[in-house]
């Protein structure tokens, strides 16, 4: 259990949140009883659930839950031991559809980046439907001077994907009070002479300056296979000969639209040189690094890039954790 404090003011927002930090104060370590806090509050019982619930929704309570017994603790630290990797299983039913199982995961995320994100921050997030869905979850987090920088394109010959990723960005930056910088370019260049010359241009160099001071990347794995159409695989980001150099290259997945394989190689992939996206080697280089995965369909997806050492934390779902350390 973690309870936040906040600077003093006059504004309505911050008396609630005063009121409700104190309730919380008073509920959560001093154990007293939401009628005992009512009397002392000079409220009403109803009052105070209210103001608990507000400190929850609002990230001023953040609660964690630690057992040794359950499977997922054991799941994670499995998956610690054979990646490196800090992992957050999150208990799914197994009879749930795919969408759901998403939203599921999505929620967890987005509490759980609420507490890796600080003040003075450059944050990099790749669009895609795990990012759309998150953005819909997130907990609203004072900070000062984050800076939220697109990781990769989203344009391509229907549009120029600056409402879906610029509607992703504003969710992200609404919630931590941060400044969004689009990366108004495509998601893959027609030519790799055409993105050398654009990445020269002051304009897109500011950017691209950004993205190399990012501190905590944000990203989904998009996936050919997933049931949940990944967006990049779904939106006519590619072409016939695309789709022909994804299957004869052994293509398993993709970060921020660079392309990788089972072993988490990706070398001689035609379409990196293309992407608009952070090579893998740009990835690794940025100091925390949360991937967020979710159905069994990614799980190839999952295991090239823990191959390929792209993630420092990982938010997965109990099934596809299970698999994986199965495997």
């Amino acid at each position: 259990m973690t309870i936040q404090s906040e600077a003093r003011s006059t504004a309505p927002d911050s008396i609630k949140s005063r009121e409700a930090l104190r309730a919380a104060q008073l509920y959560y370590l001093q154990d007293l009883t939401m009628d005992a806090i009512a009397r002392e509050l000079h409220t009403s019982r109803s009052s105070v659930s209210r103001l608990l619930s507000f400190a929850r929704e609002t990230g001023l309570v953040e609660i964690s839950i630690h057992s040794p017994l359950d499977l997922s603790t054991r799941t994670q630290h499995e998956i610690r031991t054979r990646h490196g990797v800090t992992a957050h299983v999150v208990p799914v039913p197994d009879r749930i559809s795919e969408v759901d199982r998403l939203e599921r995961v999505a929620i967890s995320a987005a509490r759980i980046l609420s507490g890796l994100v600080d003040s003075n921050m450059t944050i990099g997030i790749a669009w895609g439907s795990t990012l759309s869905a998150m953005g819909r979850h997130l907990l609203s987090k004072k900070t000062h001077n984050v800076h939220l920088v697109q990781l990769n394109g989203a344009a391509n010959t229907r549009t120029s994907g600056i409402p879906y990723a610029g509607e992703i960005l504003s969710r992200f930056g609404a919630a931590f009070g941060a400044e969004p910088h689009q990366f108004p370019v495509p998601a893959l260049f027609d030519d790799p002479a055409t993105k050398q010359a654009l990445f020269r241009e002051r304009s897109i160099r500011r950017v691209l300056e950004l993205q190399r001071r990012t501190d905590l990347a944000v990203f989904g794995l998009g996936s050919p296979q997933a049931v949940v159409p990944s967006h990049v695989y779904a939106g006519d980001y590619f072409d016939a000969d695309d789709h022909e150099i994804l299957r004869t290259e052994g293509v398993v997945g993709d970060v921020a639209t660079v392309f990788y394989r089972a072993d988490g190689s990706d070398d001689g992939i035609a379409l990196n040189a293309r992407s608009s996206g952070p090579s893998l080697d740009e990835m690794r280089a940025i100091p925390r690094r949360l991937c967020v995965v979710s159905g069994l369909s990614k799980l190839e997806s999952l295991r090239g890039a823990l191959e390929a050492g792209i993630m420092t934390d990982l938010v997965v779902d109990e099934d596809t954790a299970r698999h994986l350390v199965d495997a």
